[in-house]
């Protein structure tokens, strides 16, 4: 069991490289006011969502201690990226601020997962 766990662990990081990488390919093209939300910032949100229900899961199958209010706030936010990437996903250019809130929620996602304890 716990080389499935280790096994969504790294995907779950792929599902998070793919919406920080998404989002930083963009940032010249948000200075200039043409960001979009390319297809591998929908396609990880959407990674990170299936491996974090999974990794909840897998882990309380186990036995594990869990932090419900962690997990809580980290799928909170993660739905409102998702959201904003997938309703915007076909717009020609998004608006900055808007483009930029879903890099700032990506990383206060992963400060939440590395440094809440």
């Amino acid at each position: 069991m716990d080389v499935l766990i280790h096994l969504f662990v790294g995907l779950h990081i792929v599902g998070i490289a793919a919406l920080l990488g998404g989002f930083l390919t963009q940032m010249k093209a948000m200075g200039r006011g043409t960001a979009r939300f390319v297809p591998a910032m929908l396609h990880g949100a959407v990674t990170m969502l299936v491996t974090g229900v999974a990794l909840v899961g897998l882990n309380e199958a186990q036995g594990h201690h869990l932090d419900n209010i962690k997990i809580g706030v980290k799928l909170a936010l993660l739905i409102v990226i998702l959201g904003l990437v997938y309703v915007k996903r076909d717009d020609e250019k998004v608006d900055k601020s808007l483009f930029g809130l879903v890099g700032l929620l990506t990383t206060v996602n992963i400060f939440i997962a590395v440094l809440w304890t």
